[in-house]
């Protein structure tokens, strides 16, 4: 296990690394991961030039720790997130190289809910709430990826209403 981690470590390096001609471009399509609260896979569709919108697939509750209170009782787990954002964007060089972002939109959850009722077992709980993000994002000259930084906040409405968790994260994503 140790020996893949490292492995793909030194070859996502050298793939930063290697030159190419590509210019970061909005109109087009983003494939990434991202590391943080939800943790996952990161897709980005850029609209026009100040438009986009953003979907994380991944998992939920592993940053902030896997026990935390909830309703009358307790996540003891880490479960899966589906989340959406419609973001605006803008440059903020004259390069066009960092461009910060902001954006709202809504978050799925699923995670095991132990309930006091349940004498230790765990039932599933869906939830449902909206959210916020804002963030940078980086594109090296004549590279075909882009960096990104990112907070927000996540507010659940459905099962436990104003229930609220922070999402941050940090990913790279390959642009075409």
């Amino acid at each position: 296990m140790r020996k893949s981690l490292l492995l793909v470590a030194f070859l996502l390096f050298g793939w930063v690394l290697i030159p190419n001609q590509a210019q970061a471009q909005y109109n087009n399509w983003s494939v990434g991961f991202r590391v943080g609260e939800p943790s996952g896979i990161n897709v980005r569709k850029y609209f026009s030039e100040n438009h986009a919108f953003d979907l994380n697939i991944g998992t939920y509750g592993g940053l902030y720790g896997t026990k935390r209170s909830y309703r009358a009782g307790e996540y003891k787990s880490v479960g899966l997130a589906i989340q959406g954002h419609y973001l605006w964007h803008k440059a903020l060089t004259k390069s066009e190289s960092i461009r910060g972002y902001y954006g709202f939109g809504g978050q799925v959850n699923t995670r095991r809910y132990y309930p006091p009722r349940l004498n230790g077992e765990y039932e599933n709980a869906l939830s449902l709430g909206g959210s916020g993000i804002g963030g940078l994002e980086f594109f090296p000259t004549g590279k075909p990826y882009s960096f990104f930084l990112e907070t927000g906040v996540y507010v659940e409405l459905l099962q436990a209403p104003f229930f609220l968790n922070l999402n941050t994260g940090l990913g790279l994503r390959y642009n075409f």
